[in-house]
């Protein structure tokens, strides 16, 4: 038997290869499915079943795409309505890969098809329970994300999600492993742990939903309370993941288009267009196309492209580093933005060499803020839940998260300096902001971890 995770740590997302006697499957896929089918090619077995833990609101999974690929059936818990074909399980029915079996076990609260699947060993011992978006290691995912059309409230779906924890998962043998979707990073919950497995007995110590801490009632609030608002892109994503979606090979086709620098520049005018640079941060800072917005490979791209660009609409012009075109765009499908309507041949460098205007943004080190700070205007873009850690005093809060409706709140006329954890968040708030006429914004380079090693007073 193989239980293999494969973690993306851009989506903070676990998918998982499963195989046993020649026959696999795999859990919650992503929308590239080509290491999914190498895996079980390299030890000539077939992918005999491709299982959703329910639809997904952060990424686009790659089910559809493996099953046309593979002939393997999708399936779905209870209450799950695709607009495809495929198996929808029934609570506690069993499927046989090679010599293991996987047992569906619906626990609605997170959305109302949340199924966790369990694993029993060749001798049919409890192995594993792939949870999704049910159980994550320290938490449980959030009950506000599933589709409106449900109409039923986010204190409803947490309390149908007490009895899914406490009635289906805490009566299971203790030492079997939790593999949740999920890892800290993602937003589908509030406060998950780094690790990406660990044994139910240690989650029933340190998992509030699971230690019997809170009564119902205490639960829902936890829950409930306190939550930030989804980002704007997850319905979209639940849609295509219900719906149907184009394979990632067919986006690739139409959205690979090295553009002149003409044809570059007569497309960025058009409407419901974005230029969108993805080179790391110091790239970007020396010079940029005036208006580009910066969301860098080299962090959590394709969650921020969701959060900031919002509308999967867009159509995108790539300025990229050589050869990462494809990477941008595979990222980007993952969110669903598959409108790449191409990149610019030569890169920045083309735009540069061409003496057409560029813009820059100016920086600062910590050890210079330090001599100036009580005269500035500073801009932290970091969380609330990362400033409650430390914060300087002559700061003002405005979390990247909800950045854009925080803009018309600065002063366009001031000069701004702007810091995050570690400088890449900085630079798209920095780059948003110049995208929206702000002339004269500085970026503290390093972000918060470079200002805790000098001499400031922080709170």
């Amino acid at each position: 038997m193989i239980v293999k995770q494969i973690y993306t740590g851009c989506l903070f997302q676990g998918a998982y290869y499963i195989e046993s006697n020649g026959e696999a499957a795999v859990i919650d896929p992503l929308r590239e499915v080509t290491q999914y089918i190498e895996l079980a090619e390299s030890s000539n077995s077939s992918i005999k079943y491709i299982f959703e833990t329910h639809f997904h609101a952060d990424f686009i999974s790659g089910h559809l795409t493996l099953s046309n690929k593979t002939g393997a059936p999708i399936i779905f818990g209870p209450n799950a309505q695709p607009k495809y074909e495929c198996t929808i399980a029934k609570d506690n029915e069993e499927f046989k890969i090679g010599n293991i079996t996987i047992t569906a076990i619906h626990t609605p609260g997170h959305t109302l098809e949340s199924t966790c699947y369990l694993l029993k060993d060749e001798n049919n011992k409890e192995y594993c329970l792939f949870t999704g978006d049910t159980l994550f290691l320290g938490d449980v995912g959030r009950p506000d994300l599933a589709q409106k059309s449900n109409n039923i409230s986010k204190e409803e779906l947490a309390g149908i999600l007490f009895d899914s924890v406490n009635n289906k998962i805490k009566s299971l043998p203790e030492e079997i492993l939790i593999y949740p979707a999920h890892g800290a990073g993602s937003a589908c919950g509030k406060n998950m742990m780094k690790e990406t497995v660990d044994t139910l007995s240690n989650q029933k110590i340190v998992n509030y939903a699971l230690n019997g801490s809170l009564n119902k009632e205490e639960f829902i609030k936890e829950l409930t309370e306190d939550l930030p608002s989804p980002p704007v892109y997850f319905p979209s994503n639940v849609k295509l993941n219900q719906e149907g979606y184009l394979d990632f090979d067919k986006v690739l086709e139409k959205s690979l288009l090295a553009l002149s620098l003409d044809k570059f520049k007569l497309l960025m005018h058009n409407d419901n267009t974005i230029i969108l640079d993805v080179r790391d941060q110091n790239s970007f800072k020396k010079g940029f196309v005036p208006g580009s917005i910066f969301i860098g490979l080299n962090g959590s791209f394709a969650p921020w492209v969701g959060s900031v660009l919002k509308n999967i609409e867009t159509k995108i012009l790539l300025i990229s580093e050589k050869d990462k075109e494809e990477e941008a765009i595979l990222r980007l499908s993952r969110v669903g933005f598959d409108n790449c309507i191409g990149y610019l041949d030569g890169g920045f460098q083309s735009w540069k060499n061409s003496s057409n205007l560029i813009d820059t943004i100016d920086s600062v080190s910590a050890n210079e803020l330090e001599k100036i700070i009580s005269s500035i205007s500073l801009i932290d873009v970091r969380k609330k839940g990362e400033r409650n850690n430390g914060y300087l005093s002559e700061s003002i809060s405005m979390p990247l998260d909800d950045f854009k409706d925080d803009i018309k709140e600065i002063d366009k006329k001031k000069k701004h300096f702007i810091h995050c954890a570690g400088g890449y968040r900085s630079m798209i708030a920095a780059s948003l902001l110049k995208r929206n006429g702000f002339m004269s914004i500085v970026d503290v380079s390093g972000g918060f971890a470079a200002i805790r090693k000098e001499n400031f007073n922080i709170l």
